[in-house]
């Protein structure tokens, strides 16, 4: 009896450490199995970490407060800076195509594209116009006045025509972009000046992946057929165009790939910010070359980048 309660025993032991076994094998299995996804989590993350600004710029605090328009004076001066600041933030209404001073421009307002009337960091913002002009400037291989850059902006995202020297816009836009940098020293470019440069990817950006893009993204805003939408007063854009005939032409700034990219890495969806960005880094990308490949005023400037090297792509 003795010997079959042993034999049991043994028995019992036996089958406790095949389950034991058992057991093992299904926990390395089951660990093994959930290895690539562990490692696609780990890689989001760290792609995540890439994509968002925060750790880049950390050291790198905004040190330009834009000043506040009502703090501009009371004065004959003054009334020019305001001036100036209505045509940035309303230029269809004076200058578009059905505009109550002249009809010269395709109805987008400059403030379209320099967010906040130029006091968005990184959003196109004025802090180092004024600190920095004249400058020679790549595009055109030349030194180039305040005046000269603002045309440009006229003939080229506005597609339109160059205010005359010494008139009261052209005075009146350099007033304010002036008043808006008046606190940057001279030479000096504060942090959060121009566009966001976002890193390059390691493939050719893909309008077909950016066609998703902007149609999960963009579309609620500058419609499915990236026409914009307007204000019920029908004059102003509320989103503006981003393709099509009342778009920025083929030698605008933001023609460029990369200044494209950078402009909605920081800024777009409404509501993005450089600390705060909703697009991947990819997602800048694809959405830049999609957008540039549509259709859209073509103008040729010749003496265009006199160095080609210099151009951006």
């Amino acid at each position: 009896m003795d010997q079959d309660n042993q034999f049991l025993r043994v028995v019992e032991y036996s089958n406790h450490c095949v389950m034991l076994l058992l057991a093992a094998i299904v926990l390395m299995v089951v660990s093994l199995s959930a290895l690539p996804f562990l490692n696609n989590r780990l890689n989001a993350v760290d792609q995540k970490k890439q994509d968002t600004p925060v750790q880049k710029f950390a050291e790198l605090p905004s040190s330009w407060t834009p000043p506040d328009s009502l703090a501009i004076p009371q004065t004959p001066k003054g009334d020019l800076i305001r001036y100036g600041r209505e045509l940035i933030a309303h230029t269809s209404v004076y200058l578009g195509p059905n505009g109550t001073v002249m009809q010269m421009s395709n109805g987008m307002n400059c403030q379209n594209c320099h967010l906040k009337a130029g006091k968005k960091i990184f959003g196109n913002n004025y802090s180092a116009v004024s600190s920095t002009y004249p400058k020679f400037r790549s595009r055109s291989g030349t030194i180039e006045t305040i005046e000269k850059r603002v045309n440009d902006c006229i003939e080229r995202s506005l597609n339109g025509k160059p205010l005359k020297d010494g008139s009261r816009e052209l005075n009146a836009f350099v007033a304010y972009i002036s008043w808006v940098g008046k606190d940057v020293d001279k030479d000096v470019v504060p942090k959060g000046a121009g566009l966001w440069d976002v890193p390059l990817l390691d493939r050719a950006a893909s309008p077909v992946k950016g066609k998703i893009v902007f149609e999960n993204q963009c579309a609620l805003c500058h419609g499915k057929d990236g026409m914009g939408i307007k204000y019920e007063n029908g004059v102003e854009w509320k989103y503006p165009p981003l393709w099509g005939e009342s778009s920025y032409n083929t030698g605008a700034g933001l023609f460029r790939l990369s200044r494209f990219a950078g402009y909605v890495k920081a800024n777009m969806p409404n509501g993005a910010t450089f600390d705060n960005p909703i697009l991947t880094d990819e997602e800048a990308w694809d959405v830049a070359a999609y957008v540039n490949s549509m259709p859209r005023p073509h103008k040729t400037f010749v003496g265009d980048w006199p160095d080609i090297s210099k151009k951006p792509f």
